[in-house]
């Protein structure tokens, strides 16, 4: 039974559109961290791979996804910090 592991998952993903949607909306990133976010993004990677090698089934989409999500933020954070940084 994997109920929680989901129950994790899902909230972590409602929570990363909601901060693209500001980063995106806004154009600003002030108070994230880029470090927190690779650190999160190697937290998934772990948790794919161990999907991947002990229980090989469809909650290591919801880890991808949550990934990819977080990699666009980061995107997104490399990408408007400079505008900040000019203002």
């Amino acid at each position: 039974m994997y109920l929680f592991e989901v129950i994790m998952l899902l909230c972590f993903g409602i929570s990363w559109p909601i901060s693209i949607y500001k980063s995106v909306s806004t154009h600003k990133v002030s108070g994230k961290s880029p470090l927190f976010m690779v650190i999160i993004m190697i937290g998934y990677t772990a948790g794919i791979i161990n999907k991947y090698l002990h229980s090989n089934n469809w909650i290591i989409w919801m880890y991808l996804i949550n990934l990819i999500m977080v990699g666009v933020d980061l995107i997104l954070y490399y990408k408007f910090s400079p505008l900040e940084e000019k203002k």
